[in-house]
């Protein structure tokens, strides 16, 4: 063991000396002999030491158990206390100075050297400990700055976001209000024209297939501008459940009249209405959304000649439907996506579509309350079912 730096403190002169040779035999330098207390505090005032040899019973005021306290708190040195006393108060009152180890008087110099070397063993591992603790408390207390930081700008970023977001909801709102009254406008124009074409004209035919042109095209931009100051409103967090008493088979039968007037194409749509109550309170709104658009997608992505099955009935408080086509589905690649605003599936070809349908869809059945499942194949057709809670 390397040479160490020790102070004895024994009011005993003899064992004193005895110590001291026997440290000395092993190479330590003795920086001190006190017998009290008071004498100890004062040598270590002016001498750095390694390590003190401590008895417990001394002269004067402090007692060795007193002395290792103060020692502890002002100098953080190992003490091992020296004791001819190993009964369990003097034990009790020695562990809580949480001495480095603990000789019972006599001693003999091999036993003496394995308690200091095991002393200044502990006394090392500690320090590292504590070193080791205060860099992990540095880098937590860091680490937790960091965080809050973070957080700080995390929150900065999302209080941005919200303000952008709002900022965008009322552009869209404020334009797609703005575009309806001239779209009314043009519509109304265009019917005039159509009116006016049934008259003897030189250009009646051309009058008439102009007309028709524009008027298609305002019902597809109107239709478009409907969708997206949907998606203003749900951005917004305006969508609201408004339930209304509604007869639920006229209301069905509105929607597949909708549906058959708008299409391009010659499908047939064979309507199936089932057991349910002549009225029920439900949203009106979301639930035409809902059909409407399901019904639309399914006659616009079928062939000419092909039918599309929607049927619909009443059970256990639940409007069940089942929408049916034979038209082009749905790739099992693309499926993930299919309520995502803006998707368009790549075998749609030159149909034309917004891609807000399906979320719109989506969207007013989360505020129903409802469920929407669907199976589709790629060149087979696609089925949705959807199941919405009403009250009667």
């Amino acid at each position: 063991m390397f040479p160490l730096r020790i102070l004895i403190t024994e009011d005993d002169h003899v064992s004193a000396l005895l110590l001291k040779k026997a440290l000395e035999k092993n190479n330590h330098e003795i920086i001190g002999i006190s017998d009290s207390g008071e004498k100890a505090l004062e040598i270590l005032a002016e001498h750095k030491a390694d390590i003190v040899m401590m008895d417990i019973n001394l002269a004067g005021e402090l007692d060795g158990i007193k002395t290792t306290e103060i020692i502890n708190e002002k100098y953080d040195i190992p003490v091992v206390y020296l004791s001819a006393s190993s009964d369990a108060e003097t034990l009790t009152k020695v562990v809580g100075t949480n001495p480095s180890a603990y000789v019972i008087k006599p001693f003999n110099i091999r036993e003496l050297n394995m308690v200091i070397e095991l002393a200044i063993f502990k006394d090392r591992k500690e320090k590292e400990l504590q070193k080791l603790n205060n860099e992990l408390e540095e880098k937590v207390r860091q680490r937790t700055a960091d965080l809050h930081e973070a957080n700080k700008e995390l929150t900065r970023a999302l209080e941005k976001e919200r303000e952008i977001g709002e900022l965008k909801s009322r552009i869209v709102l404020n334009v797609s209000h703005g575009f309806k009254t001239p779209l009314t406008s043009i519509l109304s124009s265009a019917q005039l024209l159509q009116m006016y074409a049934d008259k003897e004209h030189p250009f009646k035919p051309k009058i008439i297939k102009h007309a028709s042109k524009i008027e298609n095209s305002v019902r597809s931009l109107n239709s478009l501008l409907t969708s997206v100051l949907f998606f203003g409103k749900a951005d917004a967090n305006k969508i609201d459940y408004n339930p209304k008493k509604m007869f639920t088979a006229a209301f069905i039968n509105e929607v597949v009249d909708v549906v058959k007037a708008g299409a391009e194409n010659d499908v047939k749509i064979n309507l199936n209405i089932g057991k349910i109550p002549k009225t029920i309170l439900s949203d009106v709104d979301l639930l035409y959304q809902v059909f409407e658009n399901l019904l639309s997608n399914a006659v616009k992505y079928s062939k000419d000649g092909q039918e599309v099955d929607f049927s619909i009935w009443e059970e256990d408080g639940l409007i069940k439907s089942k929408i049916v086509d034979r038209g082009i589905g749905i790739p099992k690649k693309e499926q993930s996506q299919l309520f995502d605003r803006f998707f368009r599936a790549k075998n749609v070809g030159i149909i034309e579509g917004s891609g807000l349908g399906l979320s719109i869809v989506k969207k007013c059945i989360d505020v129903l309350k409802g469920q929407i499942e669907y199976d589709s194949d790629a060149g087979k057709g696609t089925t949705f079912h959807v199941t919405i809670p009403i009250k009667k």
